[in-house]
């Protein structure tokens, strides 16, 4: 009895284990998971941070600084003769910048700037993802697909070699037919091996996207189904602006634009105030007095002009401005190709809806011939190979509709983020 309840309760963890270790899972459910654990996200989420935290450094920028130091000393012969013998001089010195020729506003900006770009190239990773996770979403569910195609065509092809053995047996037809289904059985069997080779390589990839761990049984809750209807919309025309990448251009530009002010606040004077005061502990260390104890402050202003650099500053300002003028052509660029790319994802996007209809219209046809040929060799009129012939021309046409709507599953979401549309 006892050995029966742990038999028992070793398939019931068994069990428990599997279900842990399987996750079903809806595209939409796999796109947010994706977009709070895929490893180039947290990058990119990371540098943000890191952006935000140079930003705090520079808010100092135009706050005094205070330095502390102690200094501990002792005099050997004959400098003792003229100095303490020995001493402490703690001091401290403070550093004010008054005027920088806006440089310190200036960079403040450029750290602020330095921020948005880096969001920017997060909305663009999200975008890339996001699209990496339908392609990887609909490719499992491809397999999934033709693994289903596959063990239907492969039991429809050992129905024929159980009907074509008994023809054999009692004498009706040649061994050649049975060989010839044989031969396209075996073929059969290596294919749906295959494809659930590559069921398990679509589920990894799918896996490494969203960032779960890779030994994870990915069930997918969405098939490749709904309406798979051509646009009509001209959303394409007006792709370009909606795009992380002309948003990033345009950051990126900007950020040209405050560094060229930058090399041109150094054709401006600089002002700044240091003030020092310290004390001094030791053997007869004031010697005015002769006490122990000496202490004392300084303060100074320093004012600086530029006067003549051979045209270094100015160089610096021309080239910027040409790198300026170098990003503005390439804003210009990726527009055009942006534009293109978008036109190209709505052309494709329609003829995957083309295909799906013309490829609907051939499994019909398929079903049809099968259905003719099977009356026909169970009438006698038609042989084995003409069954055969007909399967295989049916599961071609099926295996042609699973691959036009996944096809148009991937193409639409190229067109989604063509257009700068959310995913």
């Amino acid at each position: 009895m006892l050995k029966r309840v742990s038999s028992c309760l070793l398939c019931l963890f068994l069990l428990s284990r599997h279900a842990d270790a399987q996750k079903n899972i809806t595209l939409a459910e796999a796109q947010q998971m994706a977009l709070t654990q895929n490893k180039k996200l947290k990058s990119a989420r990371y540098n943000i941070e890191a952006a935000k935290a140079a930003r705090e450094g520079i808010n100092g920028a135009d706050k005094p600084m205070v330095d502390g130091s102690v200094l501990g000393f002792y005099v050997g012969k004959p400098l003792n003769t003229l100095l303490p013998e020995y001493g402490v001089s703690p001091s401290v010195l403070l550093k004010q910048s008054i005027y920088a020729g806006g440089k310190i506003k200036l960079g403040k900006q450029a750290a602020d700037k330095g921020i948005e770009i880096y969001q920017e190239q997060k909305s663009l990773a999200e975008s890339e993802v996001l699209f990496n996770v339908q392609k990887a979403y609909w490719q499992v569910a491809s397999v999934s697909e033709k693994i289903t195609l596959a063990t239907t065509f492969k039991a429809l092809l050992e129905s024929l070699l159980t009907q074509l053995t008994n023809s054999f047996d009692a004498g009706m037809i040649y061994k050649n037919d049975i060989l010839r289904v044989q031969v396209q059985l075996n073929e059969a069997e290596l294919n749906l091996s295959k494809a659930k080779d590559g069921l398990i390589m679509a589920k990894l990839n799918l896996s490494q996207t969203i960032g779960m761990p890779g030994n994870t049984d990915i069930v997918l809750a969405d098939s490749v189904v709904g309406t798979f209807n051509p646009l009509v919309d001209d959303h394409y025309l007006t792709a370009a602006e909606n795009r992380p990448e002309i948003r990033l251009l345009k950051k990126a530009m900007e950020a040209q634009q405050l560094q060229e002010k930058l090399l041109k606040a150094d054709f401006k004077p600089t002002v700044g105030l240091l003030a020092s005061g310290f004390a001094s502990f030791g053997p007869k260390m004031n010697f005015e007095n002769g006490n122990n104890v000496l202490s004392s402050y300084l303060g100074l202003v320093s004012v600086s002009i530029p006067i003549l650099d051979w045209g270094q500053k100015a160089g610096k300002v021309k080239e910027q401005s040409f790198k300026i003028s170098a990003q503005q052509m390439q804003i210009q660029e990726t527009r055009e190709l942006i534009s293109l790319e978008a036109q190209n994802a709505y052309l494709q996007l329609n003829q995957a809806a083309r295909r799906i209809d013309l490829s609907q219209v051939s499994v019909q046809q398929a079903n049809e011939n099968l259905r003719l040929n099977n009356d026909r060799f169970s009438a006698g009129t038609v042989t084995g190979q003409d069954v055969l012939e007909a399967q295989t021309l049916w599961q071609q046409a099926n295996s042609n509709v699973i691959d036009a709507k996944v096809e148009y599953k991937i193409s639409e979401a190229a067109y989604k983020k063509a257009v700068g549309d959310p995913q």
